[in-house]
């Protein structure tokens, strides 16, 4: 090569570049660079750190010759790519059809435009038992909006413990910064859940029903937050003048009861006794009297919310090991948040188990990947973005969790799976919480089973459905991960 490379001789490498990459079998920029068969030297001719307008001529050249290019923006240019992409062969595979399901669901709830997913599918677990007891509708529904006000107030309290303990850090401080970003937010995890039925107990829709505010959680959070992050510059520059920790929280209680007021003015004050009296789907009358929240939750709901654990999927740690994350939780003195790390195939197989037994399965995922409300399917393959814009989506699973391409972000409910003839799994069925005017069954998505694998993070069973080499692991001391970390996510999106 002369000192000054040609046009021709710069189209020659890209070519050669653009065959490299398009090589199933060079897997890394390294593996790409090596086939070039460039020194140093001459690859500095041809890179440059700033996107030159040759460049971008040459981005524009190659585009017009591909009349596919020029379809795909005629087709989509003007609307959702998401209707021109939608494969129909995936929608067609992705039937609402399961031959293991359970025979109690309960109809499809609605979180509207809140983030309490996990409020929804824990307490759609829960409720099957009283709909089953007391041969009740399937639209029977626990109180969400009750364990969201003491989510909320509790979380209120978490927050200003954490300001305390933390109130010597630089305020830049990473953690500081991150705790400041959603002190109440909507989201949670199971053991989260756990905390709050184990201490408030459960009541019925019917004695605490929805609210502007529970249903349109946005101005209540809003509100919230002001107040607590004035309460943090409050509590942290008594600490710098030497406040003791007794103090500040002898003052925290005002802070609290500021709180508290916001909260009942806008979903209600939860009820301490009550009556519950409903009719069951004959019409016949069903009563319970003088009960308290915690009496209906064992008397009534009788569900042992405390038997359960987490099973993850986190391909980027040592599978085995009990893991949790740095100041994640709602109730200060509650259960720790704790997850065992294993395989998806594992998780599967127990869910499997699970569901063939009549049992639902709550469950972490990440929905906006690859998903369609109009068909109610999650499948990696419901949209053909290589057809319509020749890109390949290559990241693995860890890999998304690294590079914050994908994290926990909505908890639903397994309550079917189709199998094949040799008993794997090929789709499964899934109770959303998005309400029963979404198309699909009612409420109901599928969920094929590789997107499943890629998608699904988190598993909640009871004890003893899990292998005691797992369950042991809840005995052992947890591995911390940072209070950002994407395991956290569903309680804390970041």
């Amino acid at each position: 090569m002369g000192a000054q490379s040609s046009k021709e001789d710069q189209e020659k490498q890209y070519r050669d570049y653009e065959k490299c990459t398009e090589s199933s079998s060079v897997a890394t920029l390294s593996e790409q660079y090596a086939q070039l068969d460039l020194n140093e030297v001459e690859a500095s001719r041809y890179s440059t750190a700033t996107l030159s307008s040759d460049t971008l001529a040459r981005f524009s050249e190659r585009f017009y010759k591909d009349d596919k290019n020029l379809l795909a923006r005629n087709a989509i240019v003007g609307v959702d790519p998401t209707q021109v992409m939608l494969n129909p062969q995936a929608a067609l595979h992705d039937k609402h059809v399961f031959n293991v399901k359970l025979d109690l669901e309960g109809s499809a709830t609605n979180q509207k435009s809140s983030g309490r997913c996990w409020l929804f599918a824990g307490t759609n677990i829960m409720r099957l038992s009283v709909i089953q007891k007391y041969k009740l509708a399937d639209d029977f529904e626990l109180s969400q909006s009750y364990l969201f006000f003491y989510d909320k107030l509790e979380k209120a309290n978490w927050f200003l413990e954490n300001m305390i303990d933390l109130a010597k850090e630089d305020i830049d401080d990473r953690v500081v910064q991150y705790l400041l970003t959603d002190p109440v937010g909507d989201g949670g995890q199971f053991d989260m859940l756990i905390n709050l039925v184990e201490k408030y107990g459960v009541v019925p829709k019917s004695v605490f029903p929805e609210t502007y505010a529970s249903s349109n959680s946005r101005r209540l959070n809003w509100l919230v937050t002001v107040k607590l992050r004035e309460s943090a510059a409050k509590i942290r520059d008594a600490v710098g003048h030497g406040a003791t920790v007794d103090m500040v929280r002898f003052v925290k209680e005002k802070m609290m009861e500021d709180i508290y007021r916001i909260l009942v003015i806008s979903l209600g004050e939860p009820p301490t006794q009550f009556d519950w009296e409903t009719t069951d789907k004959t019409g016949k009358y069903v009563g319970v009297h003088n009960l308290t929240p915690k009496k209906f939750y064992r008397e009534v709901v009788g569900y042992n919310i405390s038997e359960t654990m987490s099973l993850i999927n986190d391909p980027r740690n040592p599978i085995n090991k009990l893991y949790t994350v740095d100041r994640l939780g709602n109730i200060v003195g509650g259960k720790p948040i704790r997850y065992v790390n294993t395989t998806s195939s594992t998780q599967k197989q127990l869910a499997i188990n699970v569901l063939k037994s009549g049992r639902p399965v709550w469950f972490g995922c990440d929905v906006g990947q690859f998903s369609n409300n109009k068909i109610g399917a999650m499948d990696t393959k419901i949209y053909d973005y290589s057809l319509a814009y020749n890109v390949d989506f290559g990241l693995t699973k860890k890999e998304r969790l690294l590079y914050k391409e994908s994290m926990m972000t909505h908890a639903m409910v397994f309550t079917g799976v189709h199998l094949d003839k040799d008993g794997s799994p090929v789709r499964w069925r899934v109770e959303n919480s998005w309400g029963t005017d979404t198309t699909g069954d009612k409420g109901f998505w599928v969920m094929s089973d590789d997107w499943f694998s890629s998608f699904v993070y988190q598993l909640v069973l009871e004890k003893n459905d899990v292998p005691r080499k797992l369950t042991s692991l809840l005995d052992t001391k947890p591995i911390v991960l940072p209070a950002y970390d994407p395991m956290g996510a569903l309680a804390n999106p970041q």
